[in-house]
């Protein structure tokens, strides 16, 4: 089963929701999501943001967030993946910032920092690799939608494990 049906299914079975913001992937992982039958039950949507005025303005990233950790960076992930769940009002998010090609000074190519965000807080993820740029974005994808899944695993696995209504 692929990630992204095993994402579906278990949202599916347990009635939660879903939504991306996406910056290197560029849609990616909102398309993979998306061509699962179905998924309109759970897939509530995405922003694309490559911009940084699009990450502050439309996700809420803090202003002054890029400024002091830069565009790559665990806290703008985190504050984009926050910022997509309150838009759509879904349970989990997903989000995505990194550099496919080319560098920033900081991070080398294929640096990705990926963010989960649900009931059991925002987690983060480095996620590096080597390759060209599609490479690189069909990689970074993977690395999102196993991250995701896995959190949204432990989540229904703790929820039924205490006998708690999701």
């Amino acid at each position: 089963m692929k990630t992204e049906e095993k994402i579906g299914r278990m949202l599916r079975e347990s009635g939660l929701s879903l939504s991306a913001a996406e910056s290197c992937t560029g849609g990616r992982i909102s398309h993979l999501l998306t061509t699962v039958s179905g998924s309109s039950a759970y897939y509530l949507g995405s922003v694309i943001s490559y911009a940084v005025s699009v990450k502050e303005k439309v996700l809420g990233v803090p202003a002054g967030t890029v400024d002091e950790y830069g565009v790559v960076s665990a806290e703008v992930a985190a504050a984009m993946a926050e910022g997509v769940r309150r838009l759509t009002g879904s349970v989990f998010s997903v989000a995505t910032t990194g550099l496919a090609e080319g560098s920033d000074g900081h991070y080398p190519e294929g640096t990705v920092w990926i963010a989960a965000s649900g009931p059991l807080g925002t987690k983060t993820l480095l996620y590096q690799c080597q390759g060209a740029r599609k490479a690189n974005i069909v990689r970074f994808t993977t690395a999102a939608l196993h991250f995701l899944s896995d959190y949204i695993e432990t989540y229904t696995k703790h929820c039924k494990s205490a006998n708690k209504t999701i």
